[in-house]
Protein backbone atom coordinates (compact mmCIF):
# COMPACT_ATOMS: atom_id res chain seq x y z
CA UNK A 1 0.00 0.00 0.00
CA UNK A 2 1.43 3.26 -0.80
CA UNK A 3 3.06 5.43 2.22
CA UNK A 4 0.83 8.35 1.27
CA UNK A 5 -2.81 7.07 0.99
CA UNK A 6 -5.25 5.77 2.73
CA UNK A 7 -6.15 1.68 1.76
CA UNK A 8 -7.25 1.38 -1.83
CA UNK A 9 -10.13 -0.69 -2.52
CA UNK A 10 -9.54 -3.93 -3.65
CA UNK A 11 -10.85 -3.00 -7.49
CA UNK A 12 -10.58 0.41 -8.46
CA UNK A 13 -13.93 1.57 -10.23
CA UNK A 14 -14.39 2.57 -13.82
CA UNK A 15 -15.52 5.80 -12.83
CA UNK A 16 -12.60 6.17 -11.17
CA UNK A 17 -10.28 5.13 -14.03
CA UNK A 18 -12.15 7.52 -16.24
CA UNK A 19 -11.95 10.66 -13.66
CA UNK A 20 -8.46 9.51 -13.97
CA UNK A 21 -8.17 10.74 -17.61
CA UNK A 22 -10.38 13.44 -17.92
CA UNK A 23 -8.16 14.81 -15.36
CA UNK A 24 -5.10 14.29 -17.51
CA UNK A 25 -7.08 15.21 -20.67
CA UNK A 26 -7.75 18.50 -18.84
CA UNK A 27 -4.52 19.19 -17.39
CA UNK A 28 -2.89 18.65 -21.11
CA UNK A 29 -5.56 20.77 -23.01
CA UNK A 30 -4.76 24.02 -19.85
CA UNK A 31 -1.10 23.89 -20.86
CA UNK A 32 -2.24 23.88 -24.92
CA UNK A 33 -3.81 27.05 -24.41
CA UNK A 34 -0.91 28.74 -22.17
CA UNK A 35 1.45 27.92 -24.62
CA UNK A 36 -0.38 28.80 -27.68
CA UNK A 37 -0.80 32.16 -26.52
CA UNK A 38 3.13 32.20 -25.87
CA UNK A 39 3.91 30.81 -28.84
CA UNK A 40 2.40 34.03 -30.68
CA UNK A 41 4.05 36.56 -28.35
CA UNK A 42 6.66 37.82 -31.30
CA UNK A 43 3.81 37.67 -33.33
CA UNK A 44 1.67 40.47 -31.33
CA UNK A 45 5.06 42.58 -30.42
CA UNK A 46 5.05 42.83 -34.18
CA UNK A 47 1.39 43.40 -34.84
CA UNK A 48 1.14 46.23 -32.33
CA UNK A 49 4.49 47.64 -32.82
CA UNK A 50 5.19 47.37 -29.09
CA UNK A 51 8.40 47.98 -27.30
CA UNK A 52 10.22 45.45 -24.68
CA UNK A 53 9.12 47.87 -22.10
CA UNK A 54 5.41 47.55 -23.12
CA UNK A 55 5.30 44.75 -23.90
CA UNK A 56 6.29 43.83 -20.55
CA UNK A 57 3.70 45.18 -19.52
CA UNK A 58 0.88 43.85 -21.28
CA UNK A 59 2.17 40.12 -20.29
CA UNK A 60 1.68 41.68 -16.19
CA UNK A 61 -2.29 41.66 -17.78
CA UNK A 62 -2.69 37.89 -17.72
CA UNK A 63 -0.54 37.58 -14.75
CA UNK A 64 -2.55 40.03 -12.87
CA UNK A 65 -5.88 37.94 -14.14
CA UNK A 66 -3.81 34.83 -13.19
CA UNK A 67 -3.49 35.81 -9.55
CA UNK A 68 -6.15 37.39 -9.04
CA UNK A 69 -7.96 33.88 -10.00
CA UNK A 70 -5.88 32.05 -7.42
CA UNK A 71 -7.01 33.94 -4.53
CA UNK A 72 -10.69 33.12 -5.49
CA UNK A 73 -10.83 29.69 -7.31
CA UNK A 74 -10.99 27.68 -3.44
CA UNK A 75 -13.94 29.80 -2.77
CA UNK A 76 -15.10 29.03 -6.38
CA UNK A 77 -14.31 25.13 -6.49
CA UNK A 78 -15.96 24.84 -3.32
CA UNK A 79 -19.20 26.25 -4.35
CA UNK A 80 -19.60 24.87 -7.29
CA UNK A 81 -17.69 21.61 -7.50
CA UNK A 82 -14.40 20.60 -9.32
CA UNK A 83 -16.39 20.15 -12.76
CA UNK A 84 -18.25 22.95 -13.18
CA UNK A 85 -15.12 25.49 -12.44
CA UNK A 86 -13.21 24.00 -14.65
CA UNK A 87 -15.85 23.92 -17.41
CA UNK A 88 -16.81 27.69 -16.70
CA UNK A 89 -13.36 28.64 -16.28
CA UNK A 90 -11.86 27.19 -19.67
CA UNK A 91 -15.13 28.83 -20.85
CA UNK A 92 -12.91 32.06 -20.36
CA UNK A 93 -9.54 30.68 -21.63
CA UNK A 94 -11.17 29.93 -25.08
CA UNK A 95 -12.88 33.80 -25.13
CA UNK A 96 -9.85 35.17 -23.79
CA UNK A 97 -7.33 33.52 -26.44
CA UNK A 98 -10.32 34.30 -29.31
CA UNK A 99 -10.35 37.74 -27.92
CA UNK A 100 -6.58 38.23 -28.21
CA UNK A 101 -6.26 37.14 -31.45
CA UNK A 102 -9.38 39.16 -33.07
CA UNK A 103 -7.53 42.01 -31.15
CA UNK A 104 -4.35 41.56 -32.57
CA UNK A 105 -5.34 40.50 -35.65
CA UNK A 106 -8.46 42.19 -36.74
CA UNK A 107 -8.81 45.12 -34.57
CA UNK A 108 -5.16 45.79 -34.06
CA UNK A 109 -6.26 47.18 -30.37
CA UNK A 110 -4.13 46.98 -27.58
CA UNK A 111 -6.50 47.91 -24.95
CA UNK A 112 -8.73 44.88 -25.70
CA UNK A 113 -5.70 42.36 -26.32
CA UNK A 114 -5.06 43.13 -22.75
CA UNK A 115 -8.42 42.50 -21.69
CA UNK A 116 -8.45 39.04 -23.31
CA UNK A 117 -5.37 38.53 -21.66
CA UNK A 118 -6.60 39.28 -18.88
CA UNK A 119 -9.81 36.95 -19.18
CA UNK A 120 -7.33 34.11 -20.46
CA UNK A 121 -4.74 34.65 -17.29
CA UNK A 122 -7.98 34.39 -14.38
CA UNK A 123 -9.67 31.43 -16.58
CA UNK A 124 -6.38 29.54 -16.45
CA UNK A 125 -5.71 30.27 -12.86
CA UNK A 126 -8.88 29.26 -11.57
CA UNK A 127 -8.94 25.81 -13.79
CA UNK A 128 -5.21 25.58 -12.44
CA UNK A 129 -6.84 25.19 -8.63
CA UNK A 130 -10.10 23.40 -9.62
CA UNK A 131 -7.83 20.71 -11.88
CA UNK A 132 -5.60 20.03 -9.10
CA UNK A 133 -8.29 19.82 -6.26
CA UNK A 134 -9.82 16.78 -8.89
CA UNK A 135 -6.74 15.08 -9.11
CA UNK A 136 -6.13 14.97 -5.97
CA UNK A 137 -9.58 13.28 -5.09
CA UNK A 138 -9.04 10.75 -8.53
CA UNK A 139 -5.35 10.14 -6.70
CA UNK A 140 -6.75 9.15 -3.21
CA UNK A 141 -9.49 6.80 -4.76
CA UNK A 142 -6.95 4.83 -6.79
CA UNK A 143 -4.70 4.48 -3.47
CA UNK A 144 -1.42 5.03 -5.26
CA UNK A 145 0.58 8.79 -6.68
CA UNK A 146 -0.88 10.10 -9.94
CA UNK A 147 -0.47 13.76 -9.61
CA UNK A 148 2.89 14.28 -11.17
CA UNK A 149 1.99 12.72 -14.11
CA UNK A 150 -1.22 15.16 -14.03
CA UNK A 151 1.17 18.14 -14.26
CA UNK A 152 3.52 15.81 -16.81
CA UNK A 153 0.20 15.80 -19.14
CA UNK A 154 0.56 19.42 -18.46
CA UNK A 155 3.82 19.72 -19.40
CA UNK A 156 2.94 17.74 -22.74
CA UNK A 157 0.10 19.64 -23.48
CA UNK A 158 2.53 23.10 -23.95
CA UNK A 159 5.20 21.26 -25.80
CA UNK A 160 2.37 20.17 -28.55
CA UNK A 161 0.76 23.76 -28.15
CA UNK A 162 4.71 25.13 -28.51
CA UNK A 163 4.78 23.14 -31.74
CA UNK A 164 1.74 24.41 -33.10
CA UNK A 165 2.50 27.97 -32.46
CA UNK A 166 5.78 27.24 -34.94
CA UNK A 167 3.99 25.94 -37.09
CA UNK A 168 1.36 28.50 -37.18
CA UNK A 169 4.01 31.34 -37.51
CA UNK A 170 6.07 29.79 -40.14
CA UNK A 171 3.24 29.29 -42.23
CA UNK A 172 1.97 32.46 -41.39
CA UNK A 173 -1.60 31.26 -40.26
CA UNK A 174 -3.00 34.83 -39.07
CA UNK A 175 -3.13 34.56 -35.37
CA UNK A 176 -6.81 35.29 -35.11
CA UNK A 177 -7.62 31.85 -36.83
CA UNK A 178 -4.82 30.29 -35.06
CA UNK A 179 -6.32 31.28 -31.40
CA UNK A 180 -9.55 30.71 -32.32
CA UNK A 181 -9.03 27.00 -33.55
CA UNK A 182 -7.13 26.35 -30.78
CA UNK A 183 -9.55 27.83 -28.11
CA UNK A 184 -12.46 26.11 -29.47
CA UNK A 185 -10.08 22.83 -29.01
CA UNK A 186 -9.72 23.30 -25.88
CA UNK A 187 -12.68 24.14 -24.90
CA UNK A 188 -14.12 20.79 -26.66
CA UNK A 189 -11.78 19.03 -25.06
CA UNK A 190 -12.17 20.39 -21.64
CA UNK A 191 -16.10 19.65 -21.73
CA UNK A 192 -15.59 15.92 -22.88
CA UNK A 193 -12.94 15.80 -19.82
CA UNK A 194 -15.08 17.46 -17.32
CA UNK A 195 -17.77 14.73 -17.85
CA UNK A 196 -15.97 12.09 -16.59
CA UNK A 197 -14.88 13.91 -13.15
CA UNK A 198 -16.13 12.40 -10.05
CA UNK A 199 -19.49 13.23 -8.58
CA UNK A 200 -19.62 16.10 -6.53
CA UNK A 201 -19.67 15.68 -2.83
CA UNK A 202 -22.90 17.50 -1.40
CA UNK A 203 -22.32 20.01 0.76
CA UNK A 204 -24.67 22.22 3.09
CA UNK A 205 -22.16 24.85 3.85
CA UNK A 206 -22.69 28.66 4.06
CA UNK A 207 -21.12 31.33 2.03
CA UNK A 208 -19.79 32.75 4.82
CA UNK A 209 -18.34 29.52 6.23
CA UNK A 210 -16.50 28.67 2.86
CA UNK A 211 -15.02 32.14 2.92
CA UNK A 212 -14.05 31.13 6.69
CA UNK A 213 -12.85 28.44 5.56
CA UNK A 214 -10.40 29.93 3.23
CA UNK A 215 -9.46 32.59 5.70
CA UNK A 216 -8.59 29.81 7.80
CA UNK A 217 -6.38 28.17 5.24
CA UNK A 218 -4.55 30.97 5.49
CA UNK A 219 -3.76 30.66 9.02
CA UNK A 220 -2.58 27.05 9.07
CA UNK A 221 0.90 26.59 9.86
CA UNK A 222 0.91 23.55 7.99
CA UNK A 223 -0.43 24.86 4.54
CA UNK A 224 1.28 27.81 4.65
CA UNK A 225 4.74 25.72 4.40
CA UNK A 226 3.50 23.88 2.12
CA UNK A 227 3.08 26.89 0.12
CA UNK A 228 6.39 28.37 0.92
CA UNK A 229 7.88 24.85 -0.45
CA UNK A 230 5.81 24.75 -3.73
CA UNK A 231 7.30 28.70 -4.05
CA UNK A 232 10.42 27.51 -3.51
CA UNK A 233 10.07 24.72 -6.20
CA UNK A 234 8.00 26.97 -8.87
CA UNK A 235 11.07 28.71 -8.72
CA UNK A 236 13.66 25.98 -9.24
CA UNK A 237 11.29 25.36 -12.23
CA UNK A 238 10.64 28.99 -13.57
CA UNK A 239 13.94 30.25 -13.43
CA UNK A 240 15.23 27.82 -15.96
CA UNK A 241 11.78 28.19 -17.95
CA UNK A 242 12.67 31.95 -18.30
CA UNK A 243 16.57 32.10 -18.43
CA UNK A 244 17.84 28.94 -18.85
CA UNK A 245 18.11 29.60 -23.21
CA UNK A 246 19.64 32.96 -22.40
CA UNK A 247 22.29 31.79 -19.64
CA UNK A 248 23.82 29.24 -22.22
CA UNK A 249 23.89 31.39 -24.64
CA UNK A 250 25.68 34.22 -23.20
CA UNK A 251 27.21 32.20 -20.22
CA UNK A 252 28.53 29.67 -22.69
CA UNK A 253 28.48 31.53 -25.99
CA UNK A 254 26.38 28.70 -27.81
CA UNK A 255 24.15 30.02 -30.92
CA UNK A 256 20.28 30.91 -30.14
CA UNK A 257 19.64 26.75 -31.56
CA UNK A 258 21.47 25.20 -28.74
CA UNK A 259 20.05 26.93 -25.66
CA UNK A 260 16.51 26.33 -27.08
CA UNK A 261 18.17 22.69 -26.83
CA UNK A 262 19.46 22.61 -23.76
CA UNK A 263 15.80 24.40 -22.77
CA UNK A 264 14.50 21.14 -24.22
CA UNK A 265 16.42 19.04 -22.20
CA UNK A 266 15.43 20.49 -18.96
CA UNK A 267 11.51 20.29 -20.02
CA UNK A 268 12.75 16.07 -21.02
CA UNK A 269 14.11 15.99 -17.38
CA UNK A 270 11.40 17.38 -15.57
CA UNK A 271 8.40 15.17 -17.77
CA UNK A 272 10.27 12.22 -17.45
CA UNK A 273 10.56 12.47 -13.54
CA UNK A 274 7.00 13.55 -13.12
CA UNK A 275 6.04 10.17 -15.31
CA UNK A 276 8.56 7.49 -13.53
CA UNK A 277 8.71 9.56 -10.20
CA UNK A 278 4.70 8.07 -8.81
CA UNK A 279 6.63 4.91 -8.48
CA UNK A 280 8.77 6.22 -6.36
CA UNK A 281 6.74 8.17 -4.26
CA UNK A 282 4.38 4.98 -3.69
CA UNK A 283 7.23 2.78 -2.90
CA UNK A 284 9.13 5.05 -0.41
CA UNK A 285 7.00 7.84 0.46
CA UNK A 286 7.03 11.49 0.01
CA UNK A 287 9.55 12.84 2.44
CA UNK A 288 12.87 10.58 1.37
CA UNK A 289 11.73 10.64 -2.36
CA UNK A 290 11.43 14.94 -2.05
CA UNK A 291 14.66 14.92 0.08
CA UNK A 292 16.38 12.99 -2.84
CA UNK A 293 15.05 14.74 -5.66
CA UNK A 294 16.06 18.28 -3.94
CA UNK A 295 19.50 17.33 -3.96
CA UNK A 296 19.63 16.18 -7.08
CA UNK A 297 18.22 19.39 -8.42
CA UNK A 298 20.39 21.65 -6.53
CA UNK A 299 23.18 19.44 -7.41
CA UNK A 300 22.61 19.79 -11.52
CA UNK A 301 21.89 23.65 -11.49
CA UNK A 302 25.45 23.98 -9.53
CA UNK A 303 27.03 21.90 -12.14
CA UNK A 304 24.90 23.75 -14.74
CA UNK A 305 26.51 27.06 -13.83
CA UNK A 306 29.60 25.88 -12.55
CA UNK A 307 30.90 23.60 -15.15
CA UNK A 308 32.72 25.31 -17.46
CA UNK A 309 32.06 22.87 -20.15
CA UNK A 310 29.35 22.68 -22.43
CA UNK A 311 28.62 18.86 -22.13
CA UNK A 312 29.54 18.94 -18.57
CA UNK A 313 26.76 21.50 -17.99
CA UNK A 314 24.16 20.07 -20.11
CA UNK A 315 24.28 17.21 -17.68
CA UNK A 316 23.56 19.08 -15.03
CA UNK A 317 20.37 20.45 -16.33
CA UNK A 318 19.16 17.19 -17.23
CA UNK A 319 19.39 16.41 -13.55
CA UNK A 320 18.42 19.68 -12.59
CA UNK A 321 15.16 18.88 -14.58
CA UNK A 322 14.80 15.52 -12.98
CA UNK A 323 15.21 16.66 -9.69
CA UNK A 324 12.86 19.78 -9.89
CA UNK A 325 9.88 17.52 -11.09
CA UNK A 326 8.10 16.53 -7.99
CA UNK A 327 8.18 19.42 -5.49
CA UNK A 328 5.44 21.45 -7.14
CA UNK A 329 3.13 18.46 -8.04
CA UNK A 330 3.38 16.36 -4.39
CA UNK A 331 2.78 19.97 -2.69
CA UNK A 332 -0.41 20.04 -4.54
CA UNK A 333 -1.54 16.67 -2.80
CA UNK A 334 -0.15 17.20 0.19
CA UNK A 335 -2.46 20.57 0.23
CA UNK A 336 -5.54 18.30 -0.38
CA UNK A 337 -4.48 15.18 1.83
CA UNK A 338 -8.18 16.32 3.71
CA UNK A 339 -10.69 16.09 0.69
CA UNK A 340 -12.86 18.29 2.69
CA UNK A 341 -10.78 21.09 3.32
CA UNK A 342 -8.74 20.93 -0.23
CA UNK A 343 -10.13 23.75 -2.40
CA UNK A 344 -9.16 26.31 0.48
CA UNK A 345 -5.41 24.46 0.89
CA UNK A 346 -5.09 24.13 -2.59
CA UNK A 347 -5.82 27.54 -3.25
CA UNK A 348 -3.95 28.80 -0.37
CA UNK A 349 -1.10 27.08 -1.90
CA UNK A 350 -1.22 27.89 -5.59
CA UNK A 351 -1.24 31.82 -4.40
CA UNK A 352 1.95 31.65 -2.62
CA UNK A 353 4.09 29.11 -5.61
CA UNK A 354 2.45 31.14 -8.06
CA UNK A 355 4.49 34.09 -6.56
CA UNK A 356 7.41 33.06 -7.74
CA UNK A 357 6.32 32.83 -11.04
CA UNK A 358 5.90 36.42 -10.88
CA UNK A 359 8.71 37.76 -8.90
CA UNK A 360 11.42 35.56 -10.08
CA UNK A 361 11.75 36.34 -13.65
CA UNK A 362 12.29 40.48 -12.94
CA UNK A 363 14.78 39.46 -9.94
CA UNK A 364 17.05 36.93 -11.68
CA UNK A 365 17.15 40.03 -14.45
CA UNK A 366 18.55 42.23 -12.14
CA UNK A 367 21.03 40.07 -10.56
CA UNK A 368 22.18 39.43 -13.95
CA UNK A 369 22.45 42.79 -15.09
CA UNK A 370 25.35 42.52 -12.21
CA UNK A 371 26.99 39.17 -12.62
CA UNK A 372 25.79 37.75 -15.90
CA UNK A 373 22.60 35.37 -15.87
CA UNK A 374 24.37 32.23 -15.50
CA UNK A 375 26.20 33.56 -12.49
CA UNK A 376 22.69 33.99 -10.99
CA UNK A 377 21.21 31.43 -11.86
CA UNK A 378 23.07 29.63 -8.80
CA UNK A 379 20.40 31.95 -6.30
CA UNK A 380 18.40 27.99 -7.28
CA UNK A 381 20.53 25.59 -5.33
CA UNK A 382 21.14 28.20 -2.44
CA UNK A 383 17.29 28.36 -2.07
CA UNK A 384 16.92 24.89 -2.34
CA UNK A 385 19.32 23.36 0.53
CA UNK A 386 17.61 25.15 3.09
CA UNK A 387 14.05 23.77 1.47
CA UNK A 388 14.92 20.62 2.82
CA UNK A 389 13.90 21.60 6.02
CA UNK A 390 10.18 22.29 4.98
CA UNK A 391 9.85 18.76 3.34
CA UNK A 392 8.52 16.97 6.46
CA UNK A 393 5.77 18.93 5.98
CA UNK A 394 4.66 16.80 2.73
CA UNK A 395 4.16 14.31 5.61
CA UNK A 396 0.08 13.29 5.25
CA UNK A 397 -1.52 14.16 8.84
CA UNK A 398 -2.41 11.74 11.21
CA UNK A 399 -5.88 12.20 10.98
CA UNK A 400 -6.76 14.94 8.31
CA UNK A 401 -10.62 15.28 9.15
CA UNK A 402 -9.82 16.17 12.82
CA UNK A 403 -7.74 18.50 12.15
Amino acid sequence: MSPLLTAPSPAVPGRVLAARTGVAVVFALNGLAVASWFSRVPAVREALGLSAGRLGLLLLAMSGGAVLALTTAGLVTQRLGAARTVVASTVLVAVGMAGVGVATGVAGSLPGVAVGLFALGYGSGTCDVAMNVEGAAVEKRLGRTIMPRFHAAWSLGSVAGAAIGAGAARLAVPIDVHLAVLAAVVLGGTLLGARAFLPAQPTGDSAASRRGGLLAAWREPRTLLLGLLVLVMAFAEGSANDWLAVAFVDGYGTSEAVGAAVFAVFVTGMTLGRTVGTVALDRWGRVPVLVATILLAAFGAAVAVLAGSGPVAIAGVALWGLGASLGFPVGMSAAADDEERAPARVSVVAVLGYTSFLAGPPLLGLLGDRVGILNALLVVPLLLLPTLALVPVTRPPAHPASR
